[in-house]
């Protein structure tokens, strides 16, 4: 065993490294990660991180040893990385609950296809983690675990709907993770706990056996503590599936499968060029949005150090009401839930109308109401076509932008304002829709971004930055978010 009394911060490189050395096991990181989820989930912090540990993770890493002993090499490019994934991806034999307390016994027959590729690449799936009712929020609220916290200020939010692949990752509960991404659900927990947070162009990723939310906008994707760690996680779940039809467009990306192998040549930082896009700031006379703004700023003039090319002030007019005018959760999330149940024998309800009138959601879900109010399907809805046409014009809005700017990269903060606390919630300081995220800009537009961290506030909260790229722009992201980490360095570990 390796002579580390820790393997906080852990990468996969440095995993693999001492296990050709024999300096450790797959089982001994299990383990360990396995204890520290005893102590700091549901005892010490009680970060509310974790909903079902697998009984079979440290089955599944002695497997991997043994392989490993016996034929000298690993037996896939994960080969026994211990990974934590959102619970909305179903694991046959394992729990599966969406969030929700009337799944807390639904235990599915089959896996969802990135849990096929994961293991086929030879991870240990170690835990399935929180995540508000069906994904239907940007914050933790779960009728099933309640609030997960932020391993920073656990007074605050991890953010959502990934929550618990967000704190478990930054709290190093695991060595990487896996979210789900609507309209910002990896990207606003990464940006609350200090992490890299990939949407990938929907299609790249599988999302057969994800419970959906707009089934158009939703995609599963990485979370790591570093970008090399997120190109080779998101290596081993891109492909074409022909359970989801949306993935022919990892049939037209380039170099599929090789974002680690891109990080391997060195882009300098003077290669690139970025739009500000300064409507993508909150007010400095905001006390929640002033820290944030100071914190982006501060990495935009350093990234300017660094070489990086500048296209400052950028505008869009009227982004907030481009946002509501491309936003159908209301229009489309009731029928989308409601197929993926129907299609299952074994589920508790079948229609998301079951779930909505039997109260049994989180009542800091406001999001539920609007869907419930929505048509039952968006055949014939008028109101749906209309936003529909409109994300596709906002889609060609952004893409002018970045042909007349001749940038590589938009950017902005991922969230206007600081993490909220948990009081704020209660109060109803924000709602779902009108939280100022800025994730629903790629979202709504169906682009790709990427958040990475640039700082912390006065106060030791975590701030990220955002990129906004062009379709199948993966590599060019990791790549710059690759040479910010070298410079910067801004990957700094919770106090637990």
């Amino acid at each position: 065993m390796t002579d580390l009394d820790t393997f906080e911060e852990l990468t996969i490189d440095a995993f693999h490294a001492a296990l050709r050395n024999r300096e450790l096991t797959a089982v001994e990181l299990v383990d360990w990660y396995l204890e520290r989820i005893e102590a700091h989930d549901s005892a010490g912090a009680e970060l509310q991180a974790v909903v079902t540990v697998n009984p079979q993770a440290r089955g599944e890493a002695k497997a991997r040893d043994a392989f490993l002993a016996a034929e000298g090499n690993f037996t896939g490019p994960l080969h026994g990385v211990p990974v934590l994934v959102k619970d909305q991806a179903e694991t046959a034999g394992l729990r599966t609950t969406f969030g929700s307390i009337l799944f807390d016994s639904y235990v599915p027959e089959s896996d969802a296809t990135l849990i096929t590729k994961l293991r086929d690449a030879g991870a240990v799936i170690l835990a399935k983690t929180s995540m508000c009712d069906f994904a239907a929020g940007w914050f933790s609220s779960s009728s099933l675990t309640d609030h997960t916290k932020n391993p920073y200020h656990p007074a605050r939010e991890s953010g959502g709907s990934s929550a618990g692949t967000g704190a478990g990752v930054a709290a190093n509960f695991g060595l990487v993770g896996i979210g789900e991404d609507t309209g910002g659900s990896i990207r606003i927990p990464a940006s609350f706990n200090n992490l890299f947070g990939l949407r990938v162009t929907t299609g790249l990723i599988s999302r057969a056996g994800f419970s959906p939310l707009v089934h158009f906008q939703d995609t599963p994707a990485p979370v790591a503590r570093t970008v090399s760690d997120l190109a080779r996680l998101l290596d081993s779940i891109v492909g074409y599936d022909p359970d989801d039809p949306y993935t022919v467009t990892a049939s037209a990306a380039p170099n599929l499968g090789g974002y680690a192998q891109a990080l391997e040549v060195e882009v300098p930082l003077g290669t690139w060029r970025i739009g500000v896009l300064e409507t993508g700031f909150g007010s400095d006379g905001n006390p929640d949005a002033e820290p944030v703004n100071r914190v982006v700023r501060a990495a935009i003039s350093r990234l300017e150090e660094l070489g990086v090319s500048t296209a400052p002030k950028l505008e869009i007019a009227d982004l907030s009401g481009w946002i509501e005018r491309t936003s159908v959760y209301h229009r489309q999330s009731k029928s989308d839930i409601t197929d993926f149940l129907a299609r299952r024998a074994e589920v508790p309800v079948s229609r998301f109308m079951e779930i909505y009138e039997s109260h049994k959601f989180h009542p800091l879900n406001d999001l539920f109401h609007g869907i419930a109010e929505g048509p039952d399907t968006t055949d014939g809805d008028v109101e749906f076509l209309e936003r529909r046409l409109n994300q596709e014009r906002f889609r060609r809005f952004i893409l002018n932008v970045f042909a007349v700017e001749e940038i590589d990269f938009l950017v902005y903060p991922t969230v206007q304002v600081i993490s909220p606390t948990r009081e704020e919630l209660i109060a109803e300081k924000y709602q779902c829709l009108t939280f100022p995220t800025n994730t629903v800009i790629g979202s709504q537009a169906g682009l790709p971004a990427l958040t990475i961290p640039v700082g912390f506030t006065p106060d030791g909260l975590p701030v990220g930055l955002e990129l906004l790229g062009t379709p199948l722009a993966e590599s060019k992201m990791l790549q710059f978010a690759h040479a910010w980490e070298l410079a910067a360095k801004p990957r700094k570990a919770p106090a637990l």
